[in-house]
């Protein structure tokens, strides 16, 4: 998936690795990038069209998705972390809905459109999709739900020509992790790296130093395999029900 005069979807584009994820996919040619915000948005580029939706809200993502004609790329990145300790479910159902529920309510608005363009979903995970941070576990659990449904994803638009990408990010200096007193990437580093891996057609992307350090085990693990065993069931299942 080369970016050059394709057409991107940025959700939670107004800062962060959001911010500089539209800043490459500039940098690197795209034609036109969408940047989701629940804000105001403004971008000097001319490239650059704001969309105003909340990733929770299914009406405002309808109407944000019927201003897209075309799309090559989404980039469900629009997420929040609360530090909590499981007690408060108010917490948790909300890290839930943005994290889980947000990013496949915005998948299946422009579903259409990638579909058209045999183009590519891209979520944004974490580190913690695959062992939980004990500080942040609504976080850990919204990521993990959101890792398997990604892959679940992958399996059944395969054989429709969509593509299907999960990011495992490591530590990044966003706001999300000024709490955290450890080494960090920039987030325009975090940004390049998803690119690169979404250029090379890795399913799993991992973008900074710290991921790539598990990048290995992970892709000849046993999670991976399992993974490609049951994903063989998509099509079966899609066939008897023709």
């Amino acid at each position: 998936m080369n970016i050059i005069e394709k057409t991107v979807l940025i959700t939670g584009a107004n800062r962060g690795i959001g911010r500089a994820l539209v800043d490459e996919a500039l940098r690197r040619g795209a034609r036109r990038v969408y940047a989701g915000t629940r804000g105001l948005f403004e971008h000097a580029d001319p490239r650059v069209t704001p969309l105003t939706f909340d990733v929770t809200d299914l009406s405002q993502i309808q109407q944000a998705a019927s201003q897209v004609e075309v799309l090559d790329v989404l980039i469900n990145n629009a997420g929040i972390a609360l530090y909590e300790d499981l007690s408060d479910l108010d917490a948790v159902e909300r890290q839930l809905a943005v994290n889980l529920l947000g990013v496949l309510k915005v998948t299946h608005a422009v579903l259409p459109q990638l579909k058209r363009a045999k183009g590519a979903v891209v979520n944004n995970l974490s580190l913690a999709a695959l062992a939980p941070l004990p500080v942040i576990p609504g976080y850990s659990m919204s990521k993990a739900a959101a890792f398997n449904m990604t892959q679940s994803l992958r399996a059944l638009l395969a054989g429709q020509g969509v593509s299907v990408h999960a990011v495992v990010i490591g530590p990044t200096d966003t706001d999300m992790n000024r709490g955290f007193e450890i080494p960090k990437v920039s987030t325009e580093v975090t940004a390049r790296g998803i690119f690169d891996g979404l250029e090379n057609g890795e399913e799993e992307i991992f973008p900074d130093p710290a991921s790539r350090s598990i990048a290995e085990g992970w892709r000849t693990g046993v999670g991976k395999a399992l993974e490609r065993q049951f994903s063989a069931l998509a099509p079966q299942q899609a066939a008897q029900a023709a």
